[in-house]
C-alpha cells in the first residue's frame, strides 16, 4: 500500500492530516491514501504559483528546457515503478502503462526543445522611424485539470508546454488516479525547479476544480474530460475571461469504404477501439462499413473480439483491463441495454464480467454489436468502454451527413484506397482530428483537438505551446 500524506506546494512537502482512499479497479481494494486538500490549501497553492511567476517567466527558454529535460530523465530512471503504480490505480495492463510512461517522456522532451523556439514577428511599417512588432509572452499562472484514463501522458501534455512557455501552475489530477500525478510532480520538484512553479492538490474534484476555475489569479484553465464538465468550466471561466483549452468527449466514427483494405482496416480499428479498454477520448465509437462489405467487416471483427481476454493476475498477457470505476460500468451497461432493446444484435459479450477473477472489479466484456441505428444512444453518446457497434451506409453523401451531425467532433477515421475519396473526406468531415487509413493520432508534434462540442484549442505541437502564450503588439517610433 502506498500512502501520500503530503502535497507539493511552493517547492516543499506540505503535510495534510485528512486523506481519501484510492481503489484498485480490478477488485475495489484500497491501494493507498492521498491528501484531502481543503480550500485553504488550494489558496496556498495558487498564491505560490502567483508569486513564482515573474521569476520563472523571465528565465531563458534554454534554462526552462533544462528543468524539463531533467524531469524526463528522472521519469525514465523510474519507468518500471511508475508504470506499475499507473497500472495499479488506473487498471490498464502493465505493457500499456509502460508505453504511457515512455510516451510521457517523449512529450516532455519535445516541449523542452520547442520552448526554445518561441518567436516573435516583425511587421511591415509605414514610416522610416516606425517599427511594428509582435511578441509572445506566457499567459500567466495556469490551472491544469487532468483525467483518469491517460493520467500520465495527458499530465505531461499540459505541464510541459505550460513550463516551456514560462507559466507556473496548480494541478488537480483525477480523483480516481491521483497517485501517478503526485509521483510525477514529486519528480519535477526534485529537479530543483524554483519553488512555487509546480504545485499539486488532491481531494474533492468538484470543489477544488470550481475554486481553481474561479480564481482570477489563474489566467488560463486546461482541462481534459467530459463535455458536460467542460461546459461548466467554460461558463464559470467567462466570469474572469480566462483562456481555455478544453479537450472534451468524442464520438469518433470509423468509415470503411467499399474500396478499403478490409483486413488492414479491421486490424487498425481493433488496436484503436480496445486500447485502454475503450477508455480513450479519440477511440472509435461506431464503425460505419459500406453495405457491400459490411458482412465481411463484421465477420473479421467478430473473430478478433472473440479472441480478446481480460488482463488479470493469472493472465498478465490479456489486453482488456477494468474500467476506471463503477460509474463507467453503469454507463456502458445502460448504453448496451438501450441498443439491445431498440433492435441491435449483440454478437459478442454485452455484460459486466462475472468470472471468479473479474466479478469484484469493473470489468466489462469485450463487446461487438451489429445493426445499430441513429435512434440508439450508442451512436449518439461516447461509450468509453470496450464496446464496438457496427452500422452500414450506402453512399458518401449519406455517411457525411450522418457523421457531420455528430456534436462531439473530436476525431474521425476513414479507410479507403481512392485518392478522390481521401480528398472529399479530409475536406468535408467536420472533425478536429482525422485519421486516414490509420487510427493513431497521438504524436507530440501534432495539434490534437476537436470541433463543435469536442473542445476548444489544441493539445500538442507548436499550437499546443501557443495555447500558453499571449500576443503583445508593439508599435515603436524612434
Amino acid at each position: 500500500m502506498r500512502n501520500w500524506d503530503y502535497l507539493w506546494i511552493n517547492g516543499k512537502q506540505k503535510e495534510i492530516s485528512e486523506s481519501i482512499a484510492v481503489l484498485n479497479p480490478r477488485n475495489e481494494e484500497v491501494i493507498g491514501y492521498v491528501p484531502l486538500a481543503n480550500l485553504e490549501t488550494v489558496e496556498e497553492a495558487i498564491q505560490a504559483a502567483t508569486t513564482a511567476f515573474p521569476d520563472w517567466s523571465s528565465l531563458l527558454g534554454e534554462e526552462r528546457s533544462n528543468y524539463l529535460e531533467g524531469w524526463a530523465n528522472l521519469i525514465e530512471e523510474q519507468e518500471q515503478s511508475l508504470a506499475e503504480l499507473l497500472s495499479l490505480e488506473q487498471g490498464k495492463p502493465l505493457s500499456e502503462a509502460i508505453g504511457e510512461i515512455k510516451g510521457t517522456c517523449v512529450i516532455i522532451r519535445w516541449f523542452a526543445q520547442e520552448g526554445k523556439r518561441i518567436y516573435g514577428e516583425i511587421l511591415p511599417s509605414i514610416g522610416q522611424t516606425q517599427q511594428l512588432m509582435v511578441l509572445q509572452k506566457p499567459v500567466g499562472c495556469v490551472g491544469l485539470i487532468t483525467p483518469a484514463n491517460v493520467p500520465a501522458a495527458i499530465l505531461a501534455n499540459k505541464v510541459a508546454p505550460a513550463l516551456a512557455a514560462g507559466c507556473t501552475f496548480v494541478l488537480k489530477p483525477a480523483d480516481q488516479t491521483p497517485m501517478i500525478g503526485l509521483a510525477l510532480i514529486e519528480l519535477l520538484n526534485k529537479t530543483g525547479i524554483p519553488k512555487g512553479v509546480a504545485n499539486i492538490v488532491t481531494g474533492n474534484g468538484e470543489e477544488i476544480g470550481q475554486r481553481i476555475v474561479a480564481d482570477p489569479r489563474l489566467k488560463k484553465i486546461a482541462f481534459t474530460g467530459s463535455t458536460v464538465v467542460g461546459k461548466k468550466i467554460a461558463a464559470q471561466a467567462s466570469n474572469s475571461i480566462k483562456r481555455l483549452t478544453l479537450e472534451l468527449g468524442g464520438n469518433a466514427p470509423a468509415i470503411v469504404c467499399k474500396d478499403a483494405n478490409i483486413e488492414d482496416a479491421v486490424a487498425k480499428i481493433m488496436s484503436n477501439k480496445f486500447e485502454n479498454s475503450g477508455q480513450v477520448c479519440n477511440g472509435i465509437n461506431v464503425v460505419y462499413a459500406h453495405e457491400s462489405i459490411k458482412e465481411e467487416v463484421v465477420r473479421l471483427l467478430k473473430e478478433k473480439v472473440e479472441g480478446l481476454s481480460f488482463n488479470t493476475h493469472t493472465n498478465p498477457q490479456g489486453t482488456i483491463g477494468p474500467l476506471i470505476d463503477k460509474s463507467y460500468i453503469l454507463r456502458v451497461e445502460t448504453i448496451v441495454k438501450d441498443a439491445k432493446e431498440k433492435g441491435a444484435s449483440i454478437l459478442v459479450g454485452g455484460n459486466k464480467s462475472d468470472t471468479a477473477e473479474t466479478s469484484e472489479g469493473y470489468y466489462f466484456e469485450p463487446t461487438l454489436i451489429d445493426d445499430v441505428t441513429q435512434e440508439m444512444s450508442i451512436t449518439q453518446e461516447e461509450v468509453f468502454g470496450p464496446v464496438l457497434p457496427v452500422s452500414s451506409f450506402s453512399s458518401e453523401e449519406e455517411i457525411l451527413e450522418v457523421c457531420n451531425n455528430i456534436t462531439n467532433a473530436l476525431a474521425a477515421y476513414v479507410f479507403t484506397s481512392d485518392l478522390q475519396k481521401v480528398n472529399v473526406m479530409m475536406n468535408q468531415l467536420e472533425f478536429g482530428s482525422i485519421g486516414i487509413n490509420q487510427t493513431s493520432l497521438a504524436f507530440p508534434q501534432a495539434p490534437f483537438g476537436g470541433l463543435k462540442e469536442g473542445g476548444i484549442g489544441r493539445v500538442g505541437g507548436r499550437r499546443g505551446l501557443e495555447e500558453y502564450l499571449e500576443l503583445r503588439y508593439i508599435a515603436l517610433t524612434t
